[in-house]
């Protein structure tokens, strides 16, 4: 049986002023063989978010199938699973100490303040790969089925890749939406491939979405050459570059949101989506419906809301 190299390296590496060190940490998997290495390499990125915790278990899936079939590696895999590490450990979205947002700072500098060295030398570790996929669930308040969002200035080379992830659902944004300080645009803009993957929610492992993704990162890395192994039963998403084909349901009052319709399910004009209740008056605040025919792809999952709360997100069809 081929064997593989493994190895764990440090990207960058931080003092800090209470004595600690903050370290990103990946793990590179290499066919031992350099004949079987097809020079093409792929970069798996989470944890940007301290919240985000579903993309730990697709990084896990993903080294323990190569190490299980080292034989069927043709190519470089890397693994970042916790670019916010302090945030991981303190269950923190963003960067505890400093009130920032990771994904706020990209491409970053190499003269800047400690988050923005970081982010510098995080860049410039993943740069020039022929992928890079950055996993991110949601937040703790809603629950996304698998997604890829794509920024429509770089659709045409994104979105055949892509529809290789075997996600249910690939949302090309207006460019005017996307935020120039994320890791996917910095990478995107200079010539990175860089996919971003929402699915789940936050502070949770939604495992059947985790193993989904894992199916999707092994077939697309068999389209580049990196894995020679087959990945079966791949769907076909939904591909929308139509931002008015998407309905948001926000909340018109406070209260609880009590969801009445199933998560990823096909629904009517006139459709119950979930009601507002008044738990002091034990009664109905308002109750949301759809307006139109369409597929329910994000759903309220905390349950207190206030008037403009986001319940549910669905795609027009």
């Amino acid at each position: 049986m081929s064997e593989i190299i493994s190895k764990t390296d440090s990207v960058c590496s931080v003092r800090l002023p209470v004595g600690e060190t903050l370290e990103i940490r990946r793990n590179m998997l290499i066919p031992a063989d350099k004949a079987k290495n097809s020079g093409k390499r792929i970069c798996i990125v989470t944890g940007i978010h301290g919240d985000e915790l579903e993309g730990q278990y697709v990084c896990y899936e993903v080294i323990k199938r190569i190490k299980e079939h080292p034989e069927l590696l043709s190519g470089q895999v890397e693994v970042y699973p916790a670019m916010n590490p302090l945030g991981i450990d303190s269950v923190t979205r963003g960067i505890p100490g400093f009130d920032l947002d990771m994904n706020r700072i990209f491409p970053g500098s190499g003269q800047g303040s400690m988050a923005e060295y970081v982010a510098h030398k995080v860049i410039e570790a993943i740069s020039g790969a022929d992928l890079a996929v950055d996993i991110h669930a949601s937040n703790i308040y809603l629950t996304e089925i698998p997604q890829i969002r794509i920024n429509e200035l770089h659709q045409n080379e994104l979105v055949p890749l892509a529809e290789k992830m075997n996600v249910d659902f690939v949302w090309v944004h207006a460019a005017s939406t996307v935020l120039e300080s994320t890791f996917a645009y910095s990478l995107n803009s200079t010539g990175t491939p860089t996919l971003v993957v929402e699915a789940g929610v936050g502070m949770r492992i939604t495992k059947n979405y985790c193993e989904q993704l894992t199916d999707g990162l092994f077939n697309t890395m068999h389209a580049l050459g990196i894995w020679q192994g087959e990945v079966r039963g791949i769907r076909e998403p939904i591909v929308s570059g139509d931002d008015e084909a998407v309905v948001f349901f926000n909340a018109p009052g406070a209260g609880i949101f009590v969801p009445e319709a199933k998560h990823w399910t096909r629904l009517k004009k006139g459709d119950l989506v979930g009601r507002i209740v008044n738990p002091l008056l034990g009664e109905v605040v308002s109750e949301i419906t759809t307006p139109e025919d369409g597929i329910l792809f994000t759903i309220r999952e905390y349950p207190v809301v206030d008037e403009g709360s986001l319940v549910g997100r669905l795609l027009k069809q």
